[in-house]
């Protein structure tokens, strides 16, 4: 693991995710640039001191040596550090699993999508929300037709904690997110908004072709947004509306989905996470829960408890790792078709959609084409 030292908030979910499963064990990083931090890291997961590493060029090096040298580096650092450290990975013969978004520009993007493409690895981004049961449930729900053709796409994603300058008080968090050397050109939209980007595509298995962005940086003295409004436009004629917002006061982590089709609607809210509700334009409501044995296969793997013992982001999270690992285990070809980890694809994908978002709105151009250049 690369990152993910004291004080970083998705670190420690990579590692209980990744080894929730017994699939995956951690056994080397570099934690932390500060070596006392680097260290104690080590120490506190278990990891031996002399496989804490001073850089991930270093710990490439060294575990490509090693008869039991690892072979599946996460990438949990800041977004400038991603393209370095993945594309380091990959060349040294390492699959990688990487916290998203996959660079800190579409450019990178593109150029780390060409490195996967060559170099016979697996890669893979850890959108947190697709390993969810009932969001596999929608997607399988969505695209054998049940809804009939999609019409409309809803999604959003409320937060508050940015609410207040928080970066300006030396808060980590807020402090790499709202610096765009660290964080890119997207803020709240590079942040979140790729979640609500990602899976609306992931469930609807539809590409955005347009959007028209409104973003704002609302917070006095704060240079990257913090709240975003785009309208999207699908292949095939679906219309969409995106909504991200860290400014929502009160709002903790309010990711919903709602997709429309021609029979009927579904919805997903993160805060109801282990249900699915389904709307028929003449038909009762209907509720599924997580776990039951009416869903399909892809839900049903992705619950470990019975109906009822809720599951939640970690187990979420270590869907991600556990599929991740199937792939490797199976020696499947990166980018497989049905493969529910999304990839270098939906990486660049997320990248275009934030760049021309930010681009669109800046300018006010109004309605503008999404171009990833991949996939």
């Amino acid at each position: 693991m690369v990152g993910g030292g004291p004080g970083s908030f998705i670190g420690p979910v990579h590692r209980m995710a990744a080894e929730l499963d017994g699939r995956i064990r951690l056994t080397a990083g570099v934690f932390s640039r500060d070596p006392e931090k680097n260290a104690a890291a080590a120490d506190a997961w278990g990891v031996a001191p002399d496989r804490a590493y001073a850089d991930h060029a270093q710990m490439i090096t060294a575990e490509a040596a090693r008869p039991d040298g690892c072979d599946l580096v996460a990438v949990v650092t800041p977004n400038h550090l991603h393209f370095d450290v993945s594309a380091a990975a990959l060349k040294g013969g390492l699959h990688v699993i990487s916290d998203k978004p996959a660079t800190l520009d579409l450019a990178q993007a593109r150029e780390l999508a060409a490195i996967v493409g060559v170099s016979g690895r697996r890669y893979g981004l850890t959108y947190t929300y697709t390993g969810y049961p009932m969001v596999r449930e929608a997607r399988e729900i969505v695209r054998r037709g049940d809804l009939g053709t999609v019409r409309k796409v809803v999604a959003e994603y409320a937060q508050g904690w940015l609410s207040t300058p928080l970066e300006q008080s030396g808060d980590k968090q807020a402090s790499w997110r709202s610096d765009p050397a660290q964080s890119g050109v997207g803020g709240c939209i590079g942040d979140i908004g790729v979640h609500a980007f990602n899976i609306a595509e992931y469930v609807t298995g539809l590409r955005v072709e347009r959007l028209c962005a409104d973003l704002a940086a609302v917070v006095p003295g704060r240079t990257l947004d913090d709240d975003c409004n785009v309208l999207l436009r699908y292949a095939g004629g679906a219309r969409g509306v995106l909504v991200a917002s860290q400014i929502s006061a009160g709002a903790r982590n309010g990711l919903t989905l709602k997709v429309y089709g021609e029979k009927g609607g579904l919805s997903w809210s993160h805060e109801r996470h282990t249900e699915l509700t389904i709307d028929w334009l003449d038909g009762p409501t209907q509720t599924l829960h997580a776990a039951s044995g009416y869903l399909g296969h892809a839900a049903r793997a992705a619950s470990r408890l019975p109906t009822g013992h809720p599951e939640g982001f970690i187990e979420a999270f270590a869907n991600i790792y556990r599929d991740f690992a199937d792939s490797i285990a199976e020696d499947r070809s990166p980018g497989a078709s049905g493969d529910l980890v999304p990839g270098i694809v939906d990486g660049a994908r997320g990248m275009a959609f934030v760049e021309r978002a930010v681009e669109a709105s800046r300018a006010n151009a109004g309605w503008v084409d999404l171009n990833a250049g991949v996939g």
